[in-house]
């Protein structure tokens, strides 16, 4: 947002324009955060049995109804809870490499039913009804593939970037192959109603029956684009709003200028949000549909963006499990109750590697890496479309879920642990005790990632996708924070309130602080909010406030701010001990807690796995003292082979370890150096 964003000599600039953002981002995310809450319960009930979903890809062919019976009465006897629609280009399109890797030949297949087409809508719907008449939930992809993109749309409303009027961005594996669409321009919001338009009529006769959900994927516009993401008159927008141009500092480059980019990020930000988060998430609420979104790699401030949709989804594994505490925390703040996350993408590497060699270890490994950051209803990454009869269809960067699969023998008991552990990680809501800033101002002042950490897919250290929790504050079971939840936090009785969450301490470690954070933060430590100051950061941005440097050091002067976090805090952490495994909590409406710890080597996982890295000859014991309202429990974690814990805990200091045993076949390891991984 640029709300309130100082000038020169320290002035506020443009100050009606950014009041009125202030204020229609403050009543916003206001009613959605109270909204969220008031519709916990419903939206519990989209996932009412918390079983686990799968992504399921429509390839471009003719889709009949006796092949979508099949799959779906094979998804529902092996224990899956719905499905997600993802409608993608026809087999032909990777001929090449289908042949190469799998050894498959597709030949030209032109009798899919026409996008969008009433035909499409009739098998659509069908295929709706029918999964409700079995009991299974029926989301969709809204739009083909990824990322947003349309036949539809023309250049003017098409993604843009400074100074190449030339530029594009092609969808190129769309139902509509060999017909490309264009990539949305993603901070117009006349883009993206057009583009929606058509898509939404098509699906609308579907959205009947059981509350679906739309699907919108992460970002992925094409590497380095986001630095220099353009639309029409932006340039005079950021000259009203900085008060100085932008338009040498985009010829120069703004690698160079990383004050500069600031600036550019956060009128980008308000950009992105206006012009495609929030037109999404009404035009799902106009169609009577829940917004599952992946905000991930957009150029916003994520927890921010995460905390507008219904239902937030993270991804892994192509991202670490890590990742997944922004959006679990950003739920958490706004009251959502449901975290979702895209499971077990490319686990072993991307694309496809061990493709039907998948060792069902391995992905409970990950599966509890994901419990441990709050996710709590995982949508498998996937299952194709083949017909009955026939087993040899793939997608072609995904892990396999489907019959004739290496999971399938294990499948309905792995689903069941999944179902389980979900359902009561779902309960109440999540504990909070420790506040952390998200260095959100350092990613973007850092601008691009080193070569080592880029990926295809991943460009910026805005990103934050290897950010960890400081290990101080782990025991502490912190959640992270940023500069808006901040501006709607109150402190009462000396702790600090976002809506139904409560924390004892702000920890702020960071290298730069935007300025309107730091004056909320003085004003909550006037308040009495006791706030760990690792060190004095810097202000972002080109135009620097005299008054920064004030802030800063009446914040040092009080006796409530300290930059030692143990001579700060008052009392013990929520679990303490040598080598912790990585755990959730959540406390139940009657005061009971819900405590997940997940196996050890679950605290080892990093993209890619490597097949067979779950392997676990002999048990693991660890030692853990737990407090809660005033009690000290000694805990003996006797982790068996491949087993997470769950404990439940009474407000009185019983405790009951819950049965969530699966014990998977052991795995076969095999080395990194084997893995086939394009990046």
């Amino acid at each position: 947002m640029v709300d309130n964003v100082v000038g020169k000599k320290g002035h506020q600039i443009n100050w009606r324009w950014g009041l009125m953002i202030a204020l229609a981002f403050v009543l916003d995310t206001s009613c959605t955060n109270q909204d969220a809450i008031q519709k916990n319960e419903k939206e519990v009930s989209y996932f009412a049995n918390s079983k686990p979903y799968t992504r399921w890809w429509w390839f471009a062919t003719k889709i009949r109804k006796e092949d979508l019976r099949y799959q779906l009465n094979w998804f529902k006897q092996n224990n899956f809870g719905g499905v997600e629609i993802a409608w993608v280009y026809p087999l032909y399109r990777y001929q090449a490499m289908y042949a190469r890797n799998y050894g498959r030949h597709y030949p030209i297949d032109t009798t899919a039913q026409k996008w969008l087409s009433p035909e499409w809508t009739e098998v659509v719907k069908y295929t709706k009804d029918y999964a409700d008449s079995i009991g299974l939930g029926c989301d969709f992809t809204f739009g083909s593939a990824w990322p947003v993109a349309g036949s539809n749309i023309d250049k003017v409303h098409a993604t843009q970037i400074y100074g190449d009027t030339s530029f594009q961005q092609l969808l190129t594996f769309s139902w509509e192959y060999p017909e490309n669409q264009l990539v949305i321009n993603h901070l117009d919001s006349n883009a993206f109603y057009l583009f929606a338009e058509p898509v939404a009529q098509a699906l609308k006769p579907a959205l009947t029956g059981s509350k679906s959900a739309l699907f919108t994927d992460s970002w992925e516009i094409k590497l380095n684009a986001t630095n220099k993401i353009w639309t029409a008159g932006f340039d005079q927008a950021f000259r009203d709003t900085f008060g100085y141009d932008l338009i040498p500092f985009m010829e120069a480059g703004l690698d160079s200028f990383p004050d500069v980019r600031y600036d550019y990020m956060l009128l980008l930000d308000h950009y992105v949000t206006e012009g495609f988060y929030k037109p999404y998430v009404e035009e799902c609420r106009r169609l009577g549909a829940w917004s599952r979104v992946q905000c991930l790699a957009s150029p916003t401030d994520v927890m921010t963006t995460y905390a507008l949709v219904d239902i937030p989804e993270t991804e892994a594994m192509l991202n670490n499990p890590n990742y997944s505490r922004i959006v679990s925390s950003a739920a958490s703040l706004a009251g959502k109750q449901v975290v979702s996350c895209e499971a077990f993408t490319c686990v072993y590497g991307f694309p496809a590697t061990y493709l039907r060699k998948e060792q069902t270890a391995d992905l409970k490994m990950v599966a509890d890496a994901l419990f441990a950051q709050g996710v709590n209803h995982l949508v498998y990454h996937g299952s194709p479309y083949n017909p009955e009869g026939s087993d040899t269809i793939d997608f072609f960067a995904t892990t396999y879920f489907g019959p004739g699969g290496s999971l399938t023998e294990e499948l309905p008991a792995f689903n069941a642990y999944i179902e389980k552990v979900s359902g009561l990680l779902s309960r109440g809501k999540t504990y909070s005790d420790v506040a952390v800033y998200i260095p959100y101002e350092d990613g973007v002042m850092a601008g691009a990632y080193p070569p080592e950490r880029q990926r295809v897919w991943v460009w910026g250290e805005y990103e934050m996708r290897y950010l960890d929790m400081p290990a101080e504050v782990l025991g502490y079971h912190p959640l992270w924070i940023n500069r808006h939840f901040l501006n709607k936090a109150e402190v009462q009785n000396g702790r600090l309130v976002v809506g139904d969450k409560s924390f004892s301490i702000l920890y702020v470690d960071v290298n730069y602080l935007d300025i309107r954070a730091l004056e909320r933060i003085v004003a909550l430590s006037n308040a009495g909010l006791k706030i760990c100051l690792k060190r004095e950061p810097l202000q972002p941005g080109r135009q620097k406030s005299t008054h920064y440097r004030y802030l800063i050091e009446e914040l040092k002067s009080k006796s409530n701010v300290g930059p030692e976090f143990s001579a700060i805090m008052d009392h013990p952490p929520l679990l303490a001990g040598e080598d912790l495994p990585s755990y959730w909590c959540r406390v139940d409406q009657d005061g009971s807690y819900y405590l997940f710890l997940a196996q050890p080597k679950a605290s080892e996982v990093v993209y890619p796995v490597y097949s067979g890295q779950s392997y676990m000859e002999v048990a693991e014991m660890k030692e853990a003292v737990l407090n809660i309202n005033g009690q000290a429990i000694q805990l003996h974690l006797n982790f068996k082979p491949y087993q997470s814990l769950l404990l439940q805990i009474s407000k009185e200091g019983q405790v009951d370890v819950l049965d969530i045993s699966f014990v998977p076949k052991d795995p076969v390891i095999r080395s990194r150096e084997e893995q086939r991984m394009y990046f």
